[in-house]
């Protein structure tokens, strides 16, 4: 279970299976499949204990390579079968693998839903921008002037913002993270220890159909001032601590600030608190370009889980009660029906 002390109990290559990891050469899903199989043993999950499931496209061949149980299911529908999951048995460690396209599309009211209800999993999903199982046709996360085989001419759509989507469906623990990025697995743990649903953003690199579409934050060149990590308590700071995020209490939006001789707190650099749903929706909204992508934990909040209040409802439902199936069965308008005697 999420919430026990992390024992070690296993190694990465317990979690590996015998199939063949087929992605395209080059796909950051082998990334992130090293990363959660690097992570397992170190929060002291069990394989017999642990359910992947998945929906369709790229990511969802996930649960093939991964020495665990695992449903490979409908495009869209992981949260309705890993919700049956969970509440069949409470004491799974449950994982939905999704995409941009599975979660945020024919998924959006799937996905919508399982965070409302705050099931007690691990979301991870896998936005590459784009479908790419498909061939490369533009998805709910494509930006404005994509250019696909659908949008040739290039996307007119506004984009969707999976994490500003989760945390407006009332999900308690919001997360992003970089296929490559060696503080991935942190920010698995981070989901894993948290009790509810927990969402976590993991920005993939297409390598054939949109690559290098986040460049401009992942590139080691870019990455300093690219990328806040965020951690609770601790300032916002980026650009190897030479720059910060302030918020102007005007109008209440961030904006950057320098730091000077690491004096964050002179410069009004705002300290992060992950329980801070405001903040968490500003530091998701903030503009690309003009400022750095926010990853690691943006908001962590728990409430009470769904499979939990389902739970204590059906313990309150039967009590005094004794289970009696035929009892059951007869139970209103019933019949029998009398055997007729063989006729020759």
């Amino acid at each position: 279970m999420n919430d026990m002390t992390p024992i070690r109990t296993s190694t990465p290559k317990d979690w590996e299976t015998d199939q063949e990891v087929r992605w395209c050469p080059g796909c950051g899903d082998y990334a992130v499949l090293k990363a959660v199989q690097r992570t397992m043993p170190e929060i002291g999950a069990r394989p017999e204990n642990t359910v992947f499931v998945s929906g369709i496209g790229c990511s969802s061949r996930f649960p093939y390579y991964m020495e665990t149980y695992g449903f490979h299911t409908i495009h869209g529908r992981a949260p309705a079968v890993a919700t049956g999951v969970k509440l069949a048995n409470p004491e799974l460690d449950v994982w939905i693998i999704t995409g941009d396209g599975d979660a945020l599309s024919i998924g959006g009211n799937h996905t919508m839903h399982l965070l409302r209800r705050n099931l007690d999993c691990q979301v991870l999903l896998f936005n590459n921008e784009i479908y790419g199982l498909t061939k490369g046709q533009y998805s709910p996360t494509s930006r404005v002037g994509t250019r696909s085989p659908s949008t040739p001419f290039g996307s007119v759509d506004a984009p969707a913002s999976p994490c500003a989507f989760a945390l407006g469906s009332g999900g308690r623990f919001i997360a992003r993270g970089i296929d490559v990025n060696k503080r991935l697995p942190e920010v698995l743990k981070a989901a894993y220890r948290h009790k509810g649903a927990a969402f976590v953003e993991i920005f993939q690199n297409c390598i054939v159909y949109n690559d290098d579409v986040f460049a401009p934050f992942t590139d080691k060149a870019n990455a300093a001032n690219g990328q806040l990590w965020l951690d609770h308590g601790k300032p916002m700071l980026f650009s190897n601590g030479t720059k910060g995020l302030r918020i102007n209490r005007d109008d209440l939006h961030f904006e950057v600030v320098d730091v000077i001789d690491n004096d964050w707190a002179a410069a009004g650099v705002q300290v992060h608190d992950v329980a801070n749903r405001a903040v968490a929706h500003m530091l998701i909204e903030m503009p690309a370009g003009a400022f750095p992508v926010a990853l690691g934990v943006v908001y962590d909040d728990p409430r009470p889980t769904f499979e939990s209040a389902v739970v204590a409802q059906n313990i309150e439902a039967s009590k005094g009660k004794a289970p009696d199936l035929q009892a059951l069965i007869s139970k209103g308008q019933t019949w029998e029906v009398e055997k007729e005697p063989h006729v020759i």
